[in-house]
């Protein structure tokens, strides 16, 4: 088959949807043709590229077709929209141009859903919507966007879209509930996680460095550690509420990475002796990041439930260590957490029940190592080469029926 991805962002770009992207397009491409039509490298990339109307690369069966889109840098939140709008404005007409049997599209700009179906109605062709992020839901409720007329406009053309879709791909059970309850079918909505690299039997260990695992453990007894993006999704003032009530108890919170929210994390730890922040560590340390703490903490606030569904989760499980969900018990990483037994969670909106479960945590030392070996086992589950395999099927059949 023929397949054009729609996205933004791909590689030399840094996005989680650009390496995404990446790596959908490769699986797909171990038996089909895919052409990519993405913008200019803008969020953090490795390399920059001169404008032109637009460019082509070749990587295997791979085709890049760059549009000569704006290339402002992520952080200036009023130019990235004219990144947004430019490669609209020059990828739908492109893509008119470009022979295809089935049009896939990610959500990237966060309008892309309804793009790719325009894209694929004006085409003929079956439509794919592989939801990384759910729009304008995300926005609304990060306060990028005000409630009003273009929230709803943009909720009506998103339905719209969704309705359009031959099979919408989604991250976890949370988004698919979210989206059977606007109202689409069920059964053309499925279910591919992120998943993790798992080693194969006997595969050696990754090589952990012990200077940094020290630099995140500090003298802390307890050691909580949120690695990734600071967003606007998470709970953070319950997380830190919290962790400031449990410095008697040895428990210390560290964060590793950045994010629109850092400022605000940081203000709220202000004067929390049990609370340090540390930059992102270079890809090749994540094995020794995952193995530091003694747990890690994924959060997502309440009403954010299925809109952002953090695919970290399955990492951590890979590297057997437990999880404190911050999060309604409706999220995956709560309601996994405690069928697999490798999470305990709490109620986003109580400090109270937060700084409980840790308590338990640190005076249970037995709990937190059977929880780390629940992960473990859990983490097969979601092998990332099984999660593609199973993403290449649906496509596939899709464009068949």
């Amino acid at each position: 088959m023929r397949i054009l991805l729609l996205n933004l962002y791909y590689p030399p770009d840094t996005s989680a949807t650009a390496k995404m992207a990446a790596t959908v397009a490769e699986a797909l491409s171990a038996r089909h043709d895919v052409t990519v039509l993405c913008g200019r490298p803008s969020y953090d990339p490795t390399e920059r590229r001169p404008w032109r109307l637009w460019q082509t690369d070749l990587a295997g069966r791979v085709r890049i077709l760059r549009v000569g889109s704006s290339d402002y840098p992520r952080f200036a939140m009023k130019r990235r929209v004219l990144n947004y709008l430019s490669y609209v404005a020059l990828a739908i007409p492109r893509a008119l141009f470009i022979p295809c049997d089935a049009v896939l599209a990610m959500t990237d700009p966060p309008f892309e859903g309804i793009v790719g179906a325009i894209v694929a109605l004006l085409k003929s062709k079956p439509y794919l919507y592989n939801i990384r992020d759910m729009y304008p839901d995300m926005a609304v409720g990060g306060a990028i966007v005000e409630p009003g007329l273009l929230a709803r406009v943009w909720e009506r053309l998103h339905r719209w879209a969704l309705r359009r879709a031959t099979r919408v791909i989604v991250l976890g059970k949370d988004m698919r509930a979210r989206i059977v309850a606007k109202g689409v079918d069920p059964a053309r909505i499925e279910i591919v996680r992120d998943g993790a690299d798992i080693p194969g039997p006997g595969a050696p260990q990754p090589s952990l460095d012990a200077e940094l695992i020290r630099t995140i453990r500090g003298d802390f007894k307890f050691v909580l550690l949120h690695a990734g993006n600071l967003g606007f999704y998470g709970a953070w003032e319950t997380l830190i509420t919290a962790v400031r009530n449990l410095e008697a108890d040895g428990v210390g919170l560290v964060f590793v990475g950045e994010g629109a929210q850092h400022g605000h994390v940081e203000n709220l730890a202000r004067g929390a002796r049990n609370v340090r922040f540390l930059p992102f560590f270079p890809a090749s340390k994540i094995p020794s990041v995952l193995a530091a703490p003694d747990a890690h903490v994924v959060t997502v606030k309440r009403g954010l439930e299925g809109v952002v569904v953090p695919s970290k989760m399955y990492g951590i499980l890979a590297a057997g260590k437990p999880i404190v969900a911050v999060a309604p018990e409706e999220t995956d990483a709560a309601s996994l957490g405690a069928k697999f037994g490798f999470a305990v969670s709490a109620d986003p909106d109580k400090p109270e029940s937060l700084a409980t479960a840790l308590r338990l945590l640190v005076m249970d030392t037995d709990k937190v190592q059977n929880m780390g070996r629940a992960a473990r086992a859990a983490a097969p589950e979601y092998d990332r080469v099984k999660e593609l395999q199973k993403f290449v099927k649906i496509i596939e059949g899709a464009v068949k029926t």
